[in-house]
């Protein structure tokens, strides 16, 4: 039987194809740009005709039906990624979350959720009869090895990826033939912020460095600044459109690497058409699953790695908080110690936690004496080198836990400084800054006071008097 007999002799309604899951069964999903959600519209619109059926997905760029009271009894969710449908479910109970290091999720679902099912999204088949899973091999790739049933969904707008990621038709249970255009992740404009900070990565990197690179506006701000650079690598889980013209320009062309070298690896691509256009068929690029993108070992096989990732809180300790706010689930863990783990055991490696200085449209400051109550550490501050923010750098490594603090607070908003430099004293019984150097702060400080918004400038004075007559 050739490979298009045995294409068609599986293909079926998404409606016929969601018969061979069973009440009780744990049912793996593609996530983000390879999301499967014609199969998935499937599943809701019957949902009725299923019992305690646990959906495990790692980030949807989409709704979450999944959480909706109705389904309370037929389906409920266990995502390892929050995302914005999802984030108020996970606090409420509503929604189940495991949280894991990225490298190490195809294990965790493969040996502890042990699904039955996986649901994935692929291209349509080529002349030899293998499809490809185009934007996100990651974890999704793997499950088709081992679950009893596998539905995909084929879809012409899915891209065609070289790598390690192609499968032929002969080991899928199902296909469902649903052409839609994938989620995208549009850029957003870069703000001046952003910029800021761009600027200050950029002057980390050296020509040759390999880079892994995330998705949003400082990545895109970062991308912005590496024009005068040449020679760059690029091994990262995921990325953006901010590498499409730097690839497109030869400044990122991966010819210095130690591994894959003149190829781009990536775990899976969150962009819009531009990007999905640019991998499609470019021998250039390979998709690996993420056991192997975002292993440290393997990453740190590439000399001068450079990992560029964000934060939502660090504190005097250099202490990194990414994923939660409090006791809520924000995010994940994600590939950020992963690739801070790879990049230090890289020859030459850097690690950067990227971040604005405040947070809530400058309401709070993101670097603070001690973490919000009940968030979870998301990198160790042993782990952590370099943190950036719009106003500077501060080297972390091999630093005292005084030098760490008065670092930190140097690239702290200067209207949180005074907090911040009363909290070094009752930390370790001593000042943070000579005369001098306070008389400088002190008149940066209150240039920023003064331009703070009204219902914190009565605060941000009571602190600074404070500091005065300290």
């Amino acid at each position: 039987m050739d490979w298009k007999e045995i294409y068609n002799s599986k293909l079926v309604s998404a409606e016929e194809a969601i018969k061979a899951i069973k009440d009780g069964d744990k049912v793996v999903t593609g996530f983000a740009c390879g999301e499967p959600f014609g199969i998935e519209r499937a599943l809701v619109e019957n949902y009725e005709n299923y019992k305690d059926v646990q959906i495990v997905n790692m980030l949807t760029l989409g709704d979450s039906p999944w959480c909706e009271p109705r389904m309370k009894g037929h389906f409920t969710l266990n995502c390892l990624f929050a995302s914005q449908s999802n984030r108020k479910a996970i606090s409420t109970g509503a929604c189940e979350f495991t949280t894991s290091h990225f490298y190490e999720i195809p294990d965790v679902i493969k040996n502890y959720i042990c699904p039955r099912v996986s649901l994935v999204m692929v291209s349509p088949p080529d002349e030899h009869g293998y499809v490809s899973f185009g934007t996100t091999v990651d974890y999704t790739r793997g499950t088709t090895d081992y679950c009893e049933v596998v539905i995909a969904q084929v879809n012409k707008y899915m891209p065609r990826t070289f790598g390690n990621s192609i499968k032929h038709v002969r080991d899928f249970t199902y296909f469902v033939e649903i052409d839609e255009p994938l989620p995208e992740v549009k850029d957003v404009e870069i703000s001046e912020t952003e910029m800021k900070i761009g600027e200050n990565c950029a002057s980390l990197i050296n020509d040759g460095d390999c880079l892994q690179l995330g998705i949003g506006g400082i990545p895109n701000a970062v991308c912005a600044q590496l024009w005068d650079k040449k020679d760059l690598g690029l091994h990262s889980e995921l990325v953006g459109d901010g590498v499409v013209d730097l690839l497109e320009a030869g400044i990122i062309n991966n010819k210095k690497k130690q591994t894959n070298n003149g190829r781009t690896v990536l775990g899976a691509a969150f962009g819009s058409e531009k990007l999905t256009k640019y991998i499609n068929n470019n021998p250039s690029v390979e998709m690996h699953p993420i056991d192997y993108v975002n292993n440290p070992a393997e990453i740190a096989k590439n000399d001068n790695m450079v990992s560029i990732n964000s934060c939502l809180q660090v504190d005097l300790l250099g202490q990194v908080v990414s994923d939660t706010v409090g006791l809520n689930q924000f995010s994940a863990v994600g590939g950020q110690v992963d690739f801070v783990r790879g990049a230090t055991m890289s020859r030459g490696g850097r690690s950067i936690i990227a971040m604005p200085s405040t947070a809530k449209r400058g309401m709070i400051s993101r670097i603070v004496p001690i973490i919000t109550e009940g968030s979870a550490i998301t990198t160790p501050r042993n782990d952590v080198n370099y943190v950036v923010t719009e106003y500077g750098i501060a080297q972390l490594k091999g630093r005292t836990l005084k030098e760490r603090a008065k670092a930190l607070i140097l690239i702290a908003h200067p209207r949180f400084r005074p907090h911040l430099i009363l909290e070094y004293k009752n930390r370790f019984n001593e000042d943070a800054f000579t005369k001098e150097e306070l008389k400088e702060q002190i008149e940066l400080i209150k240039v920023h006071i003064s331009n703070s918004a009204d219902e914190l400038r009565e605060k941000l004075h009571e602190d600074l008097k404070k500091l005065l007559k300290h």
